[in-house]
């Protein structure tokens, strides 16, 4: 088992900005809900927005992995103060500070994988920390054309196309689903790389975006067959 790391820290204020994205929330959540077991590993769970909407229900153990020390307390104060389901364990570290022997029905990566380096190796440590029939589930920013100043400016090393991202996908592991999410939302992104070139989004402009662009993108994205979007959804079953 590999040492905590636990000297990682965010930049900015966009998890705080992006809490406020509530149809965007709901949107994602409701493509993930039909997947998820009774035990789950979140890795970057953040300031627990994912966790508390999820983690709930017939949820029996949910642990919240989170690398930034300081970000990890306050996942702990939550759940002290009731803010976080009861079945909601809070880690301090990455994947590899898992004992080996762990395993969970579903391993999530909501908006983190375009955060680490060596993306391929992460996703084969997920897979080991499945059971069989598990499901990894990854949300991540799409096409690298895209790529912004705020992308760089929160860390990500890249965004994925659709063939990139499966392109990943460990062996022993078969794919589910893999979609587009938030066709309207796609302006915005192409606006924002070559017109407004934004290192740090405003809260109105999120507003703007989840308020207005989300509710259309709920009803287009599947008449378009989930064919474009600002963002990609997958989910990979490991085999029995």
């Amino acid at each position: 088992m590999n040492p905590v790391d636990d000297s990682i820290d965010y930049l900015g204020t966009e998890l705080e900005v992006f809490a406020h994205a509530t149809n965007w929330r709901a949107y994602w959540q409701g493509q993930v809900r039909p997947y998820l077991g009774s035990t789950v590993l979140e890795v970057g769970a953040g300031i627990g927005t994912v966790a508390k909407s999820l983690c709930a229900g017939e949820i029996r153990r949910w642990v919240a992995l989170e690398p930034d020390a300081a970000m990890a307390a306050g996942l702990r104060a939550d759940r002290s103060a009731g803010r976080l389901h009861a079945a909601c364990e809070i880690r301090t570290g990455s994947i590899g500070s898992l004992a080996d022997a762990e395993r969970f029905d579903n391993v999530l990566y909501i908006d983190v994988l375009e955060h680490i380096e060596d993306d391929r190796d992460e996703v084969r440590r997920a897979r080991d920390h499945l059971n069989p029939g598990g499901t990894l589930i990854i949300l991540v920013p799409a096409h690298q054309s895209l790529y912004s100043p705020f992308d760089a400016a929160i860390g990500h090393f890249r965004r994925y196309d659709r063939e990139q991202l499966s392109s990943l996908c460990p062996s022993g592991m078969s794919s589910v689903c893999a979609r587009y999410l938030d066709s309207v939302g796609l302006s915005a992104s192409l606006a924002n790389r070559v017109l407004l070139r934004s290192a740090q989004p405003k809260l109105a402009q999120v507003l703007l975006w989840d308020r207005v662009m989300v509710r259309v993108s709920r009803v287009v994205d599947p008449l378009l067959g989930y064919r474009f979007g600002k963002s990609l959804l997958v989910v990979w079953k490991k085999n029995q």
